[in-house]
């Protein structure tokens, strides 16, 4: 299966192209799926950063389809990583359901940064989903001894894989009103966690209405430099 326009559009980007091989599957919860796969060369390559994303090559009834995913658990020694998907009615999903051991995939990876925070943040102030908890967990990873307050919209009540600690408060909110309750929710509390905006990290990735309501609202009332903010839209309502 070719890629279509997206595909020679990346391409001519340079991205680079690999193909993955699914070594195993846990279901973690009812709307939660876990795959295993063997890299193709990606993490020797390319090393690994948090957050780190690919796009991932579905047939949709003979149309190319991508969607992106952030890698768990990068094993460079290994050549290994897993990818967790929200399940919900999709080509993407209904090919993790059905993916077994020596299915392969292809996959692109193009657009995936992540640049050093200096000084180190005093507080991360994250704002996520089901979508993005893989990328959130990274980020937790990556700062263990850095406090977190995360702002988690929820649709149902599964038992997902957070990482979290004792040093983290972890805010889960029901959604409601097509997002508004998640954003008024953070603009109420977000203030007083972010008195001196250089010294946090804001991290936002949700549905892309509340992502673009909560990155403005951080960038122009609080303040929040560019460099201390990511904002990123990991799906549309």
């Amino acid at each position: 299966m070719g890629h279509g326009w997206e595909g020679a559009v990346l391409k001519l980007l340079r991205a680079k192209d690999f193909t993955f091989t699914v070594t195993g599957a846990e279901q973690v919860a009812e709307h939660y799926r876990r795959l295993r796969f063997t890299d193709g060369g990606l993490l020797a390559e390319l090393g690994v950063h948090p957050t780190m994303w690919i796009r991932l090559w579905f047939d949709d009834a003979g149309k190319p389809h991508q969607r992106a995913y952030t890698i768990v658990d990068p094993d460079v020694e290994t050549g290994a990583f897993a990818v967790e998907f929200a399940l919900h009615d999709g080509v993407a999903s209904d090919w993790s359901r059905r993916a077994e051991p020596g299915e392969t995939i292809q996959a692109t990876v193009y657009g995936t940064g992540f640049e050093p925070l200096d000084p180190a943040p005093e507080r991360l102030l994250i704002v996520g989903d089901a979508a993005s908890l893989p990328a959130i967990n990274s980020l937790l990873d990556a700062f263990p001894e850095t406090p977190a307050t995360i702002w988690f919209e929820t649709a149902d009540d599964d038992a997902l894989p957070f990482r979290t600690t004792d040093r983290h408060d972890l805010k889960r909110i029901p959604r409601g009103g097509a997002g508004e309750t998640l954003v008024q929710r953070v603009r109420g509390e977000l203030p007083d966690l972010a008195k001196d905006p250089a010294r946090i990290y804001c991290w936002i990735a949700c549905e892309a209405k509340s992502t673009r309501a909560l990155s403005a609202f951080a960038r122009k009332e609080i303040g929040v430099p560019k460099d201390r903010l990511h904002a990123m839209a990991y799906w549309r309502a």
